[in-house]
C-alpha cells in the first residue's frame, strides 16, 4: 500500500459474517484519499484502487473512485459502508480540521449513495455469478460459492425491506444453513431451491420498496469536502 491518508478501514469476509473458521484469512477494505494538488497536476495519474493479496487480504478504493462505485450500488462497496471499521488510530493520519473523523462522516452517507435500480442488478448480477461458480465447482471451493449466493441475496432483501445490510449474520435464520454449507453439507437440489425462494424475496421487496435514487449533491458536497481538506 502507498502512504496516501486513509480515512475509513473495515474488516470484511467470514469474520465479519460471523462465519470464520481457525483457517479463515482476514479481508480487509479501505479508503484512500490521494491529494487534491496529485490529481489535478500536470501529467497526473489519478489512482483508483490498491491491493495486497496473501494470509490478509486488503483492499483499497480512492475516495472519488469508492463513491462513484457506491452510486452504482456495487455489492462490495455497499458493505464497505456497515462492516465493522477498524480503530482509525490504528491506520489514519492527521486529517482535515475540517473534517475531524471522515470515516464516520462517509459511513454516514449510506443511504444517499444506493439507486433501486441498479441495487436490484447489481446484487441479482453477483449472485447469478457466485451460482455461475458454485455450479462449476470454481477451483474445487463448491461451498464458498454456495455461502456466497445465499448470503448475498440475504443482504439484497434486507437493503430492500429496511434500507441497511447487517454483515454479522449469527442471529439470522439461515445462518444455521450457511454454516452447514460452508462445510459441505448440501445437497445441489437444497442450494438450488433455498436460493431460488430468496431469489423471490428479493424481487418481491424490491416491488414493495419506496424506489430510491443517489443523492449526488449530498455525495459531491462531501468529496468537495475531502478535496479541500486533503489539498496535498
Amino acid at each position: 500500500m502507498s502512504n496516501y491518508p486513509q480515512i475509513l478501514k473495515v474488516l470484511v469476509g467470514s469474520h465479519a459474517h460471523g462465519l470464520a473458521t481457525p483457517e479463515s484469512d482476514y479481508d480487509y477494505r479501505a479508503v484512500f484519499v490521494q491529494p487534491t494538488s496529485e490529481i489535478l497536476g500536470l501529467g497526473s495519474k489519478p489512482v483508483s484502487n490498491q491491493w495486497i493479496e496473501g494470509d490478509v487480504d486488503n483492499t483499497a478504493y480512492e475516495v472519488g473512485h469508492f463513491l462513484f462505485l457506491a452510486t452504482k450500488s456495487n455489492p462490495t462497496i455497499l458493505e464497505t459502508f456497515v462492516a465493522p471499521r477498524i480503530d482509525p488510530r490504528t491506520y489514519s493520519v492527521p486529517l482535515g480540521a475540517s473534517l475531524p473523523d471522515t470515516g464516520s462522516v462517509l459511513r454516514d452517507l449510506f443511504p444517499y449513495v444506493w439507486d433501486s435500480h441498479a441495487a436490484l442488478n447489481a446484487f441479482t448480477g453477483y449472485g447469478y455469478n457466485q451460482r455461475k461458480k458454485f455450479l462449476d465447482n470454481k477451483d474445487n471451493r463448491a461451498n464458498k460459492y454456495a455461502v456466497a449466493w445465499l448470503r448475498t441475496l440475504i443482504l439484497a432483501h434486507e437493503l430492500f425491506t429496511e434500507g441497511t445490510m447487517t454483515l454479522d449474520l449469527t442471529g439470522h435464520p439461515e445462518f444455521e444453513r450457511l454454516y452447514e454449507w460452508k462445510y459441505g453439507m448440501w445437497r445441489l437440489g437444497e442450494v438450488m431451491d433455498v436460493t431460488d425462494t430468496w431469489v423471490k424475496k428479493v424481487y418481491e421487496a424490491f416491488d414493495k420498496h419506496e424506489k430510491k435514487t443517489p443523492d449526488l449533491k449530498k455525495v459531491n458536497g462531501f468529496l468537495f469536502d475531502v478535496r479541500r481538506a486533503f489539498w496535498s
